[in-house]
């Protein structure tokens, strides 16, 4: 009943935070609407592992792309290490969310409101009753109600952005899709931090054939998979 609760008084709410220290206390807009955790001041708690990838996989001067950006914790914490980031985010709150956040922080990253799949085109995003986290191209149950969604390929980004070093992927259920569109990326080897939710064994098989080992992203499990797993870090041989 008290999650309930939360979760109505949560629906759209803008608040203002700070990244750890470790991440020049970069301020950011975030929302509980995304996660119930944003009602905590401190942002180490909310979602560590992700940070904790951050500070493994970034570098100054690399180019990281953000795919499922949400308010943006993964593409500020990576440019305020001295990355360029490319954050893709389909729901339009949201990627509004965290371009006013670049125009507070003024950190080096572009916003892009597309949706992410195989090919480029006009697609139907569901929002989730559960939360702007669970957003997708795929819905299920929960969803609240469809939008319009302008979709894209990692391929396509190409065009207009330098590869990427970091791959980041949380697409609720479309990264075999997303995936599927990235060949021409793929080549370029970057480091890919991916939740896979469907698809495990062709993911795998894409995955294997472009060149890639994949191991249990956390580094308490860290270990080569036969499969990519929930949170998976693929790295080229």
């Amino acid at each position: 009943m008290f999650r309930r609760i939360l979760k109505s008084l949560s629906h759209e709410v803008v608040l203002k935070r700070r990244l750890p220290r470790e991440f020049g206390s970069v301020p950011l807009l975030v929302s509980p609407d995304s996660a119930l955790a944003y009602w905590r001041r401190d942002l180490s708690k909310v979602d560590p592992f992700l940070l904790s990838m951050v500070r493994e996989l970034v570098r100054p001067n690399m180019t990281v792309w953000d795919i499922g950006a949400n308010v943006g914790l993964f593409s500020f914490a990576a440019a305020s290490l001295g990355a360029q980031v490319v954050a893709v985010e389909a729901d339009t709150w949201l990627a509004n969310l965290v371009q006013r956040s670049v125009l507070l922080n003024k950190l080096p990253v572009t916003v892009i409101p597309a949706a992410v799949s195989d090919r480029q085109g006009i697609s139907q995003l569901h929002l989730s009753a559960e939360g702007k986290a669970s957003n997708s191209l795929v819905g299920n149950g929960h969803m609240a109600q469809t939008v319009v969604a302008v979709t894209v390929t990692l391929d396509s980004l190409l065009e207009h952005f330098a590869a990427p070093q970091v791959l980041k992927i949380d697409v609720e259920g479309m990264e075999y899709a997303v995936l599927r569109g990235a060949r021409k990326v793929l080549q370029a080897r970057p480091h890919i931090f991916c939740e896979v939710t469907e698809r495990h064994e062709e993911i795998g098989k894409l995955l294997t054939e472009a060149g890639y080992q994949f191991y249990a992203a956390r580094a308490s499990d860290r270990q080569p998979l036969v499969r990519p797993s929930r949170d998976t870090l693929a790295t080229a041989r």
